[in-house]
């Protein structure tokens, strides 16, 4: 059959590849002159530190890759993962609470290790794809009940460690990252067998709270929304330049930054909506810094490899031939999918401000290797899927020999 890297999935690694090295480019270009204004630091001190981010994503991505896939279902790996996960964001929870000065942007979401920042729901995103993945390919068989309450029981013992996990994470408040924890849930749950029926009362029922709440809060609690640094971001993007000197700063200097780009940019390294205009433009908004630096369409070609590394996965996960395998593709697609759509959206003005990163681009280490895993794990299941099909081996693991 030959070694598993002679049928490695090009589509899904020269996306990552590219992308991965012009964030070093791009954070260069974004941070360089603002951290020197802003902390007197060396225009290429985070040029440095994404670059050896990139470096040790690139390992991470290739140990994951070479592994056999049946390692990341093992108990002591996913039961250790949740519990130590848990109890990180527990921590985060009771410091946020002891001492609200540690907060960075309203919530409290990083541990300090070092010279980095470890950020644990970027851990937990990856860990409850690889959980729900594997407890609901045990539950397969009995996830077809006839009724909402026996589906309910059947997906008790699943759901409960990750609800947890999604509880820990919007207390903190971070309402990006557990809208993104529950897009995952949503879609792993949905695809692992549930009857249509079913799912579409969870999704109902789902959809008429968010709907009423979101209504509720915009329409009878403004109030109550101004009075907190998240619900002041949900605000702003109603009214972002009644609020331009607050909280709605950021969209509306994205704004300009996207008007004076134009279709074509400034060229590279000749934007200045970075030199101070925009708080920490090497993070979540460093597609407004391409899009005026390299245009509307440079920002649409960035945008269009990350939505082509999920229809990619998306492929990988419909061609493969185990349910567990087809899940993990699915879960891995979402999180990449729903992170893109919310950075782009919140860079745009038509979703909240979430403080979520743009995939594989934006500046920091915890996400990027996180994604580095995720790709790894990629890579991993279209080499053995490719290599299993060229020996004919069919979904039940014997020789084909028809």
């Amino acid at each position: 059959m030959g070694p598993k890297r002679a049928y490695i999935d090009l589509y899904v690694l020269a996306p990552y590849v590219v992308l991965s090295l012009f964030s070093i480019i791009m954070v260069y270009s974004a941070s360089g002159d603002y951290i020197h204004m802003q902390f007197d630091l060396s225009t290429t001190a985070y040029m440095w530190r994404q670059m050896a981010f990139v470096l040790v994503g690139f390992a991470l991505c290739t140990v994951t890759f070479m592994l056999r896939i049946g390692v990341l279902r093992r108990p002591w790996f996913l039961g250790g993962g949740m519990v130590i996960t848990i109890a990180l964001l527990m921590y985060l929870l009771v410091k946020g609470r002891v001492n609200p000065s540690t907060a960075i942007n309203g919530a409290s979401s990083w541990i300090p290790v070092g010279p980095i920042n470890i950020q644990p729901s970027e851990i937990g995103k990856l860990l409850i794809v690889l959980y729900l993945a594997h407890m609901l390919t045990r539950r397969e068989v009995n996830l077809n009940p006839r009724s909402l309450i026996d589906s309910a029981r059947v997906l008790r013992a699943p759901l409960g460690m990750v609800v947890v996990i999604l509880i820990l994470v919007f207390l903190q408040p971070d309402t990006g990252g557990a809208a993104i924890l529950a897009s995952i849930i949503i879609v792993m749950v949905f695809a692992s067998g549930l009857r249509w029926q079913t799912g579409l009362g969870f999704l109902t029922v789902g959809g008429l709270l968010a709907g009423g709440g979101y209504y509720l809060l915009v329409n009878k609690f403004q109030g109550l929304l101004s009075s907190h640094y998240q619900g002041r971001r949900l605000l702003a993007v109603l009214h972002p330049f009644a609020m331009q000197k607050v909280e709605g700063k950021q969209l509306v200097n994205s704004m300009y930054a996207i008007n004076h780009g134009g279709l074509f940019g400034v060229g590279l390294g000749n934007g200045t909506i970075k030199l101070g205009y925009l708080p920490e433009p090497y993070t979540d908004f460093i597609l407004s810094v391409i899009t005026e630096e390299l245009g509307i369409l440079g920002g649409i070609v960035v945008v269009g490899m990350i939505f082509f590394l999920v229809w990619r996965t998306m492929l990988v996960g419909i061609r493969a031939h185990s349910t567990y395998k087809a899940l993990l593709m699915y879960g891995i697609a979402t999180m990449l999918f729903i992170q893109t759509t919310f950075n782009v959206g919140g860079v745009l003005g038509v979703l909240p401000i979430t403080g979520v990163t743009l995939p594989f681009v934006s500046y920091g280490g915890s996400s990027f290797m996180i994604l580095s895993v995720a790709i790894g794990i990629v890579l991993n299941v279209s080499a053995t899927e490719r290599r299993d099909r060229a020996a004919g081996i069919g979904a039940d693991g014997r020789l084909d020999v028809k």
